[in-house]
């Protein structure tokens, strides 16, 4: 959240501004409205890596027998906790490549409602946390089908430190990039060599991020970040900012059948 949306979330009851996000979410990122093309049944382990106020673990609960929510920031996650089905499960940390500890950054006066936290520091963060880092292969996850992750910058590294994931179980990939926060390239490059390719949804049909230029796009189209959540939401919104890119392993078509041993797709 931004603007004023972002100014008033922390003077009302964390609970009505967690379901409001909820609730409008898919139009911000109609993606999570077309979840069954990400993530198909069956789906045994669904991975949230920065659940903020839970749109995706809320409903990937409805999808997958389980689900691994990893979120550093203590306020966020306690409330996660708290409010999500039982098939979820919730981890207060950070996650990246290695375990340990880490500064997670915030803007000032900021309790973690914008969803801007991150491990790579900003100009609009002035606030930091110590917070525990954990890597996806150490929680000893089975059966991943899908991982989607929002970090603010940080993406390659949580991607290294699920190697084990990437390569046993072949999940389905969402992952926010950013060219303003960082090069989206390394990561494209990092999962191309592993057998991912990506895909966008710039409108209603899934497009190749090969043919789509991404960079271009979102320089062209800043603007639009500034202008805040529910203004994003609204029917009369301005052209809509593509980035998340859906990642699919070994030629699988978004939406496409898994094969019963999950490790590879039906091409």
């Amino acid at each position: 959240m931004t603007t004023l949306t972002a100014r008033v979330a922390p003077f009302l009851p964390v609970r009505l501004v967690a379901a409001t996000a909820r609730a409008v979410y898919p139009r911000f990122e109609p993606e999570l409205a077309r979840l069954a093309d990400l993530c198909p049944s069956p789906c045994g382990t669904a991975v949230d890596v920065g659940g903020w106020y839970g749109p995706w673990t809320h409903r990937l609960a409805g999808l997958a027998r389980q689900v691994v929510t990893v979120e550093p920031v203590p306020r966020l996650a306690r409330l996660l906790a708290s409010g999500t089905p039982p098939n979820v499960r919730v981890i207060q940390a950070a996650a990246s490549d290695r375990p340990g500890t880490a500064r997670l950054w915030l803007p000032s006066g900021d309790e973690g409602d914008r969803g801007v936290s991150s491990l790579v520091r900003r100009d609009i963060h002035g606030r930091t946390l110590d917070v525990r880092c954990v890597t996806l292969d150490e929680l000893a996850l089975r059966d991943v089908g899908f991982v989607k992750i929002d970090v603010d910058g940080s993406e390659l590294a949580v991607l290294r430190g699920a190697t084990g994931i990437l390569s046993r179980d072949r999940p389905a990939l969402f992952v926010e990039l950013e060219s303003r926060i960082q090069p989206i390239a390394p990561v494209v490059t990092y999962l191309s060599l592993l057998g991912y390719d990506g895909w966008v949804l710039p409108g209603t049909s899934w497009v190749p991020l090969a043919s789509f230029p991404l960079e271009a796009h979102q320089a062209e189209v800043s603007y639009v970040v500034t202008q805040g959540l529910l203004r994003r939401v609204l029917p009369f919104r301005s052209p809509r900012y593509v980035n998340s890119v859906l990642f699919l392993p070994d030629g699988r078509l978004p939406g496409g059948p898994v094969r019963d041993d999950g490790s590879h797709a039906v091409r």
